[in-house]
């Protein structure tokens, strides 16, 4: 564990950023991270300096991003497709399969020392979704989990028409994390249909607007997921 705990978490609202250039922000964030837990080893404890904490929101443009245990053919589109739907398409270095990323659309990005909070990948997962769980909540939605898929599902336990509103996929190394949740706000649904969305074909995926029936205010929202994200995580946010 870290002799120096740091709860502080620096949150930056990125607004609309392309995939790759997020991507590259999160490798840089991670990357300082864990250089310094590594020159920390090599200190004696009041040498040591604490590790920094990111929370990242973005928006994507139309994307698809594999994971490293995703299939391919889960992508039902090819060049011509994805260029048709002014779409892109990378395979990157989460847990996870195919997904989709893009307007209307809340994606977040913590990049944690775990070391700062709890070593449990586990609850780091389950804490993610249940700020999902908890704004839902506050619009009056009962959402959950479904035993062995992960994300946040509506209609959990029936699963009469189970619908998935919000995605998950991690990476975590020497206990820092990054990549993270995907949560339809304003989402067009059209697009998850050139994909089998984190391979899983038999269920639905939905938007908080269809579900409310109405567009949603998506500042709003931000900042109730970010509310429950510093509560559960007992963050402090800067």
């Amino acid at each position: 564990m870290n002799e120096v705990i740091n709860k502080k978490v620096k949150f930056t609202d990125l607004g609309r950023m392309d995939y790759q250039q997020a991507w590259d922000y999160q490798e840089e964030l991670f990357g300082a991270i864990v250089s310094t837990k590594i020159s920390n080893r090599k200190k004696p404890l009041a040498e040591q300096v604490a590790t920094e904490n990111h929370l990242l929101f973005v928006e994507h443009p139309h994307v698809y991003t594999l994971g490293k245990s995703g299939k391919p053919e889960n992508l039902l589109l090819d060049e011509k497709g994805l260029e048709n739907h002014h779409a892109s398409f990378y395979k990157i270095n989460r847990g996870g399969d195919i997904t989709y990323h893009g307007p209307g659309q809340l994606v977040g990005y913590p990049i944690l020392d775990l070391e700062n909070f709890f070593t449990d990948i586990h609850r780091y997962l389950r804490f993610l979704e249940e700020a999902i769980i908890r704004t839902l909540a506050e619009y009056d939605i009962e959402a959950g989990r479904i035993d062995g898929l992960t994300g946040v599902w509506l209609d959990p336990v029936k699963q009469e028409n189970p619908r998935k509103i919000c995605a998950m996929g991690v990476k975590s190394s020497r206990w820092v994390t990054m990549h993270g949740f995907a949560f339809n706000l304003n989402a067009n649904l059209d697009y998850f249909g050139h994909i089998i969305p984190c391979g899983i074909d038999d269920k639905a995926v939905t938007s908080l607007h269809l579900e409310l029936g109405k567009p949603v205010d998506e500042n709003e929202v931000k900042a109730k997921v970010k509310k429950h994200l510093v509560d559960l995580f007992e963050m402090e946010l800067y």
